[in-house]
């Protein structure tokens, strides 16, 4: 992956999803809002970023409000 790339996920929000922003050669986007680990790597591929490359674990990648295995509303 491009040093130059950085993917923040947030926390759940009421509905369970989890927006997904990525800062992909000096653009910064909201690629969306993610239910599950297929999304996020879909939202890689359409930012033009191979998820197979993507350590989804590693630390280009921050995880706000738990990691990759917190999904679904959260304090409901």
């Amino acid at each position: 992956m491009d040093g130059g790339a950085s993917i923040i996920v947030y926390p759940p929000d009421a509905e369970g999803g989890r927006r997904v922003r990525a800062r992909v050669g000096g653009v910064e986007q909201i690629l969306g809002r993610a239910y599950s680990m297929r999304d996020v790597e879909e939202f890689l591929r359409r930012a033009g970023l191979d998820p197979d490359e993507v350590d989804l674990g590693g630390p280009l990648v921050e995880w706000r409000g738990g990691g990759s295995d917190v999904w679904g509303a959260q304090g409901a």
